[in-house]
């Protein structure tokens, strides 16, 4: 029963609280015992109720524990808003007890504890609360690492993007070029194309540079964040438990002190009733012993409550030693070690950060030093040769105006120091038909032809075109024909290779079936011959031509060496180089004459000069031996088979190898011998 009504005073108000709060309200009134435990069931049923409403706040607000703001929340909700006042003020008087309290030490000093026990216990006070502030320590470092990842993968978007924009922006200025372009490829655009190709190279290298951030450095922390979200929450779970069952101990060797001090009190009430009864003379005998029997009951119960009550604290003690000298420490010292992996973590990925952008910079360089390149690969005089030999025409230049005599007509003296024109039929000339002519020919200088004003169609000889381009065009056509009739040659061969090879193993097909696609080619092939004959025919004539205009072109730049008074046919000296020109035919009976001997007498005009820079021995017939940095005159260029016509100064020519001499040609390459020898012999000396 004794233990029975113990356990109904742990459930409710202590009897005598309520019996002092009776006195001190009703000083005056007597209250029966059935009223009294009627207001002790009232007073327990209403803090039941405001402890539940206060703890469903607590829990709604997230929190731990019940402080007094959610009693005061749940004297609200409930309707027992009247009491607010007197609570907030109660409130007020238990935090200034409170505080007295904290600051008189007489409690502590009862207890006989040495100042260095409170100390220890003070550590470990302060310890329990540090597990909080790791707790936030270490989810810090969690967003901390989480906030790194963020801005690595904000830096591969950027490289990523810029990447992209750099392919768009080469891919917007590369040349889509055809394969019949013939556009001339000047040195300032193909360093413009080599540079978009090392731009496009070095977007490829920033995709490297995101890629190997993404793989090595945001994909490893988003992994190590994980892992190290799943190690904090083990360990702070295994800090809490802990903590959870020492306070379990301490609350059952609380609850053990509790009943140990509340029998023990119970013992001296019943010693003191056995000794008033044991006074007592009228007091009979049966009561005594009754009253003895309860000092034993009462005394026994409080040994076993100081029994269990030893064992308690003996137990709880050793938690506690175990709690802050080995489980805590454990726990802390994990902590720590996984935040200094973190911070190791990080101080990896800062490394890894910037071996992705160190790893490309060798190949970076690479493609720096190739824009370098293609910048001093600019040439402005293979440019301008570029040009030129684009738009060379072949045209010859205008001749002189003829002088135009009026006054043939008029009969005068001729004095001896005159200077008088022959009056001849046949050297008079009409005014309207040599001025005419002579506009004619001012086309390339003044008025374009008509043929370069309005292009008519392409005609199949090219002969719309100035004689230059158009035997540029028909060596490309020969070229292709050429390289169309290797192509069917080369099948030509595998087809009758392939026909062999059937009839000697008819199994494999029918050398049958190979006749009609041979018949094909060879019929390709004998086209592709008459077109290559026919193309070489009028490049024949187009060179013809240009020699011809060549030579005439020369014959007139040697006449124009001569003084501007010169010996005329017949002796006289005359101003008027036309009538030289159009004087009588018997005066030139035999023009083939002249031109030989004129071939004859005069060697092939020099059009440049070179430097030997390896030596040639020149033992075959027609090479011209030359020594190492020997210099000598170019008198025809290298058609293409790698022999350059070169010649000494003492006359000697010959064919030395392209390849061994370092050509310089002269920019007028139609000037004469004598104008090109100076040129020359200034160049070199």
């Amino acid at each position: 029963m004794a233990s029975s009504s113990g356990n109904d005073d742990d459930l409710t108000i202590p009897r005598a609280a309520i019996n002092k709060m009776i006195k001190e309200t009703l000083p005056n009134v007597r209250v029966a015992n059935d009223a009294r435990e009627l207001v002790v069931n009232c007073c327990t049923e209403f803090i039941h109720l405001i402890s539940s409403e206060a703890n469903e706040i607590c829990n709604k607000s997230e929190k731990k524990t019940i402080s007094p703001e959610h009693v005061i929340q749940a004297l609200e909700s409930l309707g027992f808003g009247s009491y607010i006042s007197e609570v907030k003020e109660v409130l007020q008087e238990c935090k200034t007890v409170a505080l007295k309290r904290r600051k008189a030490s007489s409690r502590l000093e009862n207890l006989g504890i040495p100042e260095e026990e409170l100390l220890r216990q003070q550590q470990e006070l302060f310890a329990k609360d540090q597990f909080d502030n790791l707790d936030k320590h270490t989810q810090w470092g969690i967003d901390f690492l989480e906030k790194y990842a963020k801005f690595v993968k904000e830096r591969i978007e950027i490289e990523q993007n810029y990447a992209k924009q750099l392919r768009n922006l080469v891919k917007k200025y590369c040349p889509k070029r055809s394969p019949k372009d013939e556009e001339p490829r000047f040195t300032s655009c193909i360093a413009f194309f080599n540079i978009l190709n090392e731009l496009n190279d070095y977007a490829g290298q920033r995709e490297v540079v995101a890629e190997e951030m993404g793989h090595r450095v945001y994909g490893e922390l988003m992994r190590y964040s994980h892992d190290l979200k799943t190690e904090r929450k083990m360990h702070l779970q295994e800090g809490r438990k802990a903590q959870q069952y020492l306070d379990m101990c301490w609350k059952q060797m609380d609850n053990s002190k509790k009943k140990f001090e509340r029998e023990c009190r119970e013992a001296e009430k019943a010693q003191q009733s056995y000794e008033r009864l044991d006074n007592d003379t009228n007091a009979t005998k049966a009561d005594v012993e009754k009253a003895k029997q309860q000092l034993n009951l009462r005394t026994h119960m409080a040994d076993e409550n100081k029994n269990e009550y030893a064992a308690q604290l003996q137990n709880f003690n050793g938690e506690q030693h175990k709690h802050y000298y080995i489980v805590i420490p454990q726990i802390y010292k994990q902590l720590q070690e996984m935040d200094e992996r973190r911070t190791i973590k990080l101080s990896e990925c800062y490394k890894g950060f910037a071996d992705s952008e160190r790893k490309v910079i060798p190949i970076i360089s690479k493609c720096l030093e190739g824009m370098i390149l293609a910048a001093k690969s600019v040439d402005e005089h293979r440019d301008s040769q570029l040009v030129i030999d684009c738009f060379k025409s072949g045209f010859e230049p205008p001749g002189d105006f003829p002088f135009e005599d009026y006054s043939q007509n008029i009969y005068r003296t001729i004095s001896d120091g005159t200077i008088s024109t022959p009056k001849q039929e046949g050297m008079r000339i009409d005014s309207k038909t040599t001025v005419g002519k002579a506009k004619g020919k001012l086309w390339l200088f003044g008025k374009k032809p008509k043929w370069s004003v309005k292009m008519g169609p392409a005609l199949e000889d090219f002969s719309h075109l100035p004689p230059e381009q158009r035997r540029k065009k028909l060596q490309q056509r020969i070229d292709e024909l050429n390289r169309e009739l290797q192509k069917e040659t080369d099948q030509k061969d595998a087809l009758i290779k392939m026909k062999d090879v059937y009839e000697k193993n008819p199994q494999m097909g029918d050398p049958g079936s190979l006749q009609p696609k041979l018949t094909e080619t060879m019929s390709n092939m004998d086209r592709l011959r008459m077109e290559i004959h026919k193309n070489e025919a009028w490049l024949s004539e187009v060179e013809g031509k240009v020699a011809a205009r060549s030579d005439r072109r020369h014959s007139s730049d040697i006449n124009h060496l001569v003084t501007q008074g010169r010996e005329s046919p017949e002796g006289s000296y005359t101003d008027d180089a036309n009538q030289e020109v159009r004087g009588p035919p018997q005066q030139h009976a035999h023009p083939n004459e002249f031109d030989d001997e004129f071939e004859d007498d005069d060697p092939l005009p020099a059009i440049g000069h070179c430097k030997a820079i390896y030596p040639f021995d020149g033992h075959n017939e027609g090479t011209l031996a030359m020594k190492e940095g020997e210099v000598l005159y170019i008198i025809e260029e290298d058609k293409g088979d790698g022999w350059t016509r070169a010649r000494r100064h003492n006359g000697e020519e010959g064919y030395v190898p392209t390849s061994y001499i370092d050509v310089t040609l002269e920019k007028n390459s139609k000037a004469n011998t004598w104008q090109l020898s100076l040129l020359e012999q200034e160049d070199v000396f």
